[in-house]
């Protein structure tokens, strides 16, 4: 499949044997497309890539090079699980790249959401020619991109990093073999490859990370802020049997502050936001209704553990008018 364009005869992958059907197709296409050459992979941990890279293990081995970049953006605890789950427990032939300086500093003073991705997209492209440089025989790079990711580029909604921005000097042939499915689609295929259900049904991340979530120009304390609130909120819902059941759930750190209390004094600090929502194939997106005694649970948990943060607030707008992300 080297069109962008999804044929309007193609099935809906809903079952393990239309699964199965195309992962049998997207192996001999990229044994087909990639020959006996190296295939350099970005490999976050999420649904997409992790699918990308089960598909790549089954057609080439270890001629796949998988590539964790750590730029900072990342949830907390994620680079190490990456580690975990790919080297140690599944043997991918895989590097770790500490970039988080590189990627921060890049990012400073950057507040225009689109330049914030376009400056991630070019530096993950940078890290990978800088790692291929160091690697004999890579000839291709492999990406995660999804069909959604495809329509709002086309339409002008939103960059991708995965879509497009590829530099002319790049000597790198693309292979994308899921760029044709949508979310539902990609978890049914990763299910079939036996990739573990935690994988399998990990709510999406941006491409960007928490860079599209910490709004306006990122500042290394109110990454931090927005990542220990992420995870409050992720431990929470997953103590509250939501994980798995509510499709993305996260939080907004913006770039303004408000007055609060605290102690007794005056503060001026930063609100969080919580979205929660449901959908199928990310083209739109309805609210999930949390119970009140669960929002007053995690509102309490941040506003006492989290540095930096006095207000807790929680987004009830669905996809359209907004979109999933905040950027």
């Amino acid at each position: 499949m080297q069109t962008d364009v999804r044929p309007e005869t193609m099935k809906r992958i809903t079952t393990p044997e239309l699964a199965q059907a195309f992962i049998q197709e997207q192996v001999e296409a990229i044994r087909k497309q990639v020959g006996d050459g190296k295939v350099l992979l970005a490999l976050s941990g999420g649904v997409d890539s992790s699918v990308v890279a089960a598909l790549l293990i089954r057609a080439i081995g270890k001629n796949l090079v998988c590539v964790h970049v750590n730029h900072g953006l990342l949830r907390k605890g994620e680079p190490e699980q990456v580690v975990k789950v790919f080297r140690d427990e599944m043997d991918a032939n895989l590097i770790y790249v500490d970039a988080v300086d590189r990627f921060l500093d890049k990012l400073a003073g950057v507040a225009d959401p689109e330049t914030k991705r376009k400056i991630i997209g070019k530096e993950f492209i940078d890290v990978f020619a800088d790692e291929a440089k160091k690697l004999t025989g890579i000839k291709f790079l492999a990406q995660g991109t999804i069909y959604p990711d495809i329509l709002e580029s086309k339409d002008g909604v939103k960059a991708h990093h995965n879509v497009g921005g590829m530099p002319e000097d790049l000597k790198f042939e693309l292979v994308e073999p899921v760029k044709l499915l949508y979310k539902d689609e990609v978890r049914v295929v990763g299910k079939e490859l036996g990739l573990p259900d935690n994988m399998v049904y990990r709510q999406p991340f941006p491409g960007p990370g928490l860079g599209v979530r910490c709004v306006g120009a990122i500042t290394r304390d109110r990454l931090e802020a927005l990542r220990e609130a992420d995870a409050i909120l992720r431990e929470e819902f997953a103590a509250a049997g939501l994980e798995g059941k509510v499709w993305q759930y996260f939080t907004v750190v913006p770039d303004f502050k408000s007055t609060g209390i605290k102690d007794g004094k005056r503060t001026f600090e930063w609100p969080v936001i919580l979205r929660a929502v449901n959908s199928v194939d990310a083209t739109s997106a309805t609210i999930e209704e949390i119970p009140y005694a669960l929002l007053h649970k995690i509102t309490d948990r941040i506003l006492s553990e989290v540095k930096g943060v006095n207000r807790v607030l929680y987004d009830l707008s669905p996809k359209p008018v907004a979109t999933i992300e905040w950027e």
